[in-house]
């Protein structure tokens, strides 16, 4: 891969730091990203809605100070919405439903300076500890196709496991969060 070969040695807060210190531009950082996307999602499905541009608006626009502005983030397709782009929770019954404004939670991102370039997989209305919804079929694990990823972060933790991302959004009912990490070989927060 082109362009800021060293993405993949830096956590989230690394990487905003190398932005803050002008060392490398918040457009690099996403396009390193987008390229590990593009490579990587198609045997996962862990990315199910490029969001390519609306990344790459939060990136060239001004960036406030804070620990994570300028870093690549995903956003999972239930429970947070961007204004103007689906949010289908995994379900066919929901294609429909396009918020018109951002959740809280995509808001304080935004205002944090976090480049979002697309939602991930889980399952439908995250009722399950898998990650396999008919409407996007299932996310496959990066570390073993034959074991799950879990749920129902399960697009999350294995973007984050193949490190398109340093860190992606989840959330966490009865084990969504707790699950993929596990599962994924990784440390999941429920805040």
């Amino acid at each position: 891969m082109s362009g800021f070969s060293e993405y993949e040695a830096y956590d989230a807060v690394g990487l905003a730091e190398l932005v803050a210190s002008g060392e490398v531009s918040a457009g690099e950082v996403l396009e390193a990203a987008i390229a590990r996307c593009e490579i990587r999602n198609p045997a996962l499905n862990a990315v199910v809605l490029e969001l390519y541009d609306h990344g790459r608006e939060m990136a060239d626009s001004a960036l406030p100070k804070g620990p994570l502005a300028g870093a690549p983030y995903l956003i999972k397709d239930l429970g947070a919405a961007i204004a103007g782009t689906p949010t289908t929770g995994g379900s066919k019954f929901m294609t429909d439903v396009v918020p018109d404004s951002d959740s809280e939670t995509v808001k304080r991102l935004k205002a944090a300076g976090m480049a979002i370039f697309g939602k991930t997989n889980t399952c439908e209305f995250g009722m399950s500890i898998t990650c396999e919804p008919q409407l996007y079929g299932p996310t496959i694990n990066p570390w073993d196709g034959d074991v799950t990823p879990g749920g129902s972060s399960g697009g999350a933790a294995s973007a984050v496991a193949a490190r398109i991302v340093p860190a992606a959004h989840a959330s966490d009912g009865f084990g969504s969060i707790r699950v993929p990490a596990s599962c994924c070989g990784l440390v999941g927060m429920k805040p």
